[in-house]
C-alpha cells in the first residue's frame, strides 16, 4: 500500500481530520513502549530502527552495521521480525529458505550475518545467544518493548524527513518525533546532498540526538549500466529512489514500475514484465531486496543492481560501541 501524498505535504485538513484517530495510535505506541523489557539479553543490543512507518533505509544500515562489526572482531546475530514470510516461529534463516516463509529482509541479511526470525523478539535474542552471538543488531522494533536494547540507532529518509509530524493515520509517525527521540542515541539520515540540505532546513534543529548522515552508493558489480536500456521495478519502501539511483549511474530507463513494499511477485507479474521488456528491447533490472523474491527460474534473466550505505562518519558510532557494548 503505497502511503497518502498529504503524509509528505504541509498539515492540511485531512491531517486535521484524522488527529483524533492519531492521538489514539499514539497513546496505544506510549502505554506499549512504556512496559518494562521482557528479557535483558546477555550480550548488548543495538536496535536498527524508526520513527517513520515504512522502508526509511533500515536493511542497508543494518548491513552496514554488521559489516563494521565483523571488521572489530565482533559476532553478530540479526533479530528480525521476518515480516511478509508466513513462518511465525523463532528460525534462524538459511539462504535456501523461499522468501514466502522467512520474508524478503531477512534472507537478504542472512547473507551478511546469522539471522533469526520470529514473532517473540526474546526468543530469538536468547537463540542467537546460544547460538554464539556476541551482539544483537535488531532490524526494526524500536517501539517493541520485549528486548531491553543497549543502543538505539533511528534512520530516517533525508528527502522525507519525518513527513507532515503527525501520527498514524494523519501522517507517517509510528509516534511523536520528540519522544522517540528522547529515546534515540543517534540519528541516521540517508540521502544526497540536496536532501540532506532540506532534512537540516525542515528538522535538524528539532534532531536532539548526535545525527550522522549517509548515502546508498552501488556496489561495484563489474557492470557497465551507462547507456542500459532497463525496464526497472521494485517492490521497496521508496521505489523512486532506487529508479533515481539507476539514472545516476547512466541507466536509461524505457518504464519503470513501483510496487507496494514487499508485493509478492507473482507468475503473471514476472510474465507481464518480461513481455513489455521484450517489446521494449530492454533489460529487466530490480533491487537486492526483490531479487530474493524471484523464483530461480528468472534471476539469470533480472539484472540487480545492490546498493551499500557510506557514512560520513563513523566517530559517533564506535564510541557508543565502545562505551555501551
Amino acid at each position: 500500500m503505497k502511503p497518502p501524498l498529504f503524509w509528505y505535504q504541509k498539515p492540511s485538513w485531512k491531517s486535521a481530520f484524522l488527529a483524533p484517530l492519531a492521538s489514539i495510535y499514539a497513546f496505544a505506541t506510549a502505554r506499549r513502549i512504556a512496559k518494562k523489557p521482557a528479557l535483558n539479553a546477555e550480550v548488548p543490543v543495538v536496535c536498527i530502527g524508526n520513527i517513520n512507518a515504512g522502508g526509511t533505509g533500515k536493511t542497508p544500515t543494518v548491513i552496514a552495521l554488521v559489516q563494521h562489526l565483523i571488521e572489530r572482531g565482533k559476532n553478530p546475530h540479526i533479530l528480525s521480525r521476518g515480516f511478509g514470510g508466513d513462518e511465525k516461529s523463532a528460525l534462524r534463516v538459511r539462504e535456501d529458505m523461499p522468501a514466502s516463509r522467512v520474508g524478503d529482509e531477512p534472507l537478504l541479511l542472512a547473507a551478511f550475518a546469522p539471522t533469526w526470525i520470529g514473532a517473540d523478539r526474546t526468543e530469538t535474542a536468547k537463540q542467537a545467544v546460544a547460538d554464539g552471538a556476541d551482539i544483537l543488531i535488531m532490524d526494526d522494533g524500536f517501539q517493541n518493548p520485549g528486548l531491553a536494547k543497549d543502543i538505539s540507532v533511528i534512520v530516517v529518509d533525508a528527502s522525507r524527513g519525518f513527513g507532515n509530524g503527525r501520527v498514524l493515520p494523519a501522517g507517517p509517525l509510528r509516534e511523536p518525533v520528540a519522544k522517540g527521540l528522547a529515546r534515540a542515541d543517534v540519528v541516521i539520515s540517508i540521502g544526497h546532498e540536496r536532501a540532506q540540505a532540506r532534512f537540516d532546513a525542515d528538522w535538524a534543529p528539532r534532531v536532539s540526538v548526535p545525527r550522522i548522515a549517509g548515502h546508498l552508493a552501488p556496489l561495484p558489480m563489474g557492470i557497465d549500466w551507462k547507456g542500459l536500456r532497463a525496464l526497472a521495478f521494485a517492490g521497496i519502501g521508496h521505489p523512486a529512489k532506487f529508479f533515481e539511483t539507476l539514472r545516476n549511474e547512466g541507466v536509461e530507463i524505457v518504464q519503470s514500475v513501483a510496487l507496494d513494499d514487499h508485493q509478492p511477485l507473482s507468475t503473471s507479474l514476472l510474465q507481464r514484465l518480461q513481455a513489455e521488456a521484450r517489446l521494449r528491447g530492454a533489460q529487466l533490472v530490480t533491487t537486492e531486496k526483490d531479487a530474493v523474491r524471484l523464483p530461480q527460474s528468472m534471476r539469470a534473466e533480472v539484472l540487480t543492481m545492490p546498493v551499500r550505505l557510506q557514512l560520513d562518519d563513523w566517530a559517533v558510532i564506535n564510541q557508543l560501541l565502545d562505551t555501551r557494548t
